[in-house]
């Protein structure tokens, strides 16, 4: 019985354990490039970065339909199947655009904070970034690390709670290369309506006064932005800011942002307006409000120039 016992109790080593090499071990715990299907490829949840189909999209994916796609994408495998994009979603779109039915990604297993920081870093190098991009990524990104820097288990360097006493907030500065008042300037944007956002990231609004905007309450900006739609203008940074204090007095309704936004600007000039209903039939429903100005301007300067000709003769 004791031998048997003995024989049970001792582990054989396989065949294929016993013919591999420490080169060959290392090599299957490597990470690999692998062909997935784009079907089961899902975007990262609340994704900050939009993926449009503008000309450089349309040029990548011709690149794409050409050449493959050179760099590979990173993807986290889903508990229930599939996998979920973390840096690569407009090389995804290009595939798409391709028509392609695969693309080569690498696979790595990487928890929710992990693959945030990953995602958000991977799209901050991009040259053009709109403010609600960076708004949304900046606090995605600082809410990752301050769960990171909850977590008593972690030595990363990202975390800023334990990284010379630093706080998360500071870290996310000195990565970005902005100041920590910035990063939370940017982060108040998230508060912004998505229609008054939008005027943001259009250049409709200046960076500052949309800061001072946030601060309304959601019913305060959706009449700012009605406001703003009906009178064809936009609040400089001290009507915004008069706006904020009349607000936290709990004093801005409609009429008062009506009062605030149609008073007389300093070195204002006096506006000379068309209704819309007058000329909008003229342009394509395409066309926008600066490509309508810029043929009333062609228009009239055309008309001058033949004016002048006549008078001369």
């Amino acid at each position: 019985m004791a031998k048997s016992s003995t024989r049970d109790s001792i582990k054989l080593t396989s065949v294929d354990e016993l013919f591999s090499t420490e080169e060959s071990r290392a090599d299957s715990q490597r990470e690999k490039v692998l062909d997935i299907p784009l079907s089961e490829i899902s975007d990262f949840p609340n994704h900050p970065f939009k993926v449009k189909a503008d000309e450089a999209m349309l040029e990548m994916a011709d690149s794409v339909k050409q050449y493959g796609v050179l760099v590979p994408a990173l993807v986290r495998p889903k508990p229930d199947g599939g996998y979920e994009m973390v840096a690569g979603h407009r090389r995804k779109k290009a595939s798409e655009l391709a028509g392609k039915e695969t693309m080569p990604c690498i696979v790595r297993e990487l928890d929710d904070d992990e693959a945030t920081i990953i995602m958000v870093d991977s799209n901050l190098q991009r040259e053009s970034i709109l403010p609600s991009e960076k708004a949304f990524a900046y606090k995605m990104k600082l809410e990752a690390m301050n769960r990171q820097g909850q977590r008593t288990d972690l030595t990363c360097s990202q975390v800023g709670n334990k990284l010379d006493g630093k706080k998360s907030s500071e870290i996310l500065a000195e990565q970005m290369g902005e100041s920590k008042n910035q990063i939370f300037r940017y982060i108040r944007l998230t508060e912004l309506i998505p229609p008054i956002l939008e005027m943001v990231d259009e250049k409709q609004i200046a960076f500052n006064p949309a800061v001072e905007i946030s601060y309304l309450a959601e019913k305060e900006q959706q009449d700012l932005y009605n406001t703003m739609q009906s009178e064809d203008c936009t609040p400089s940074l001290a009507q915004a800011q008069r706006m904020k204090k009349l607000s936290q007095d709990g004093r801005l309704n409609v009429d008062v942002i009506f009062s605030i936004l149609t008073e007389e600007k300093p070195n204002q000039k006096e506006k000379f307006q068309i209704r819309r209903d007058r000329i909008d039939r003229f342009f394509p429903k395409n066309f926008t409000e600066k490509q309508k100005e810029d043929l009333i301007v062609q228009l009239l300067e055309s008309w001058y120039r033949k004016r002048q000709k006549e008078q001369e003769r």
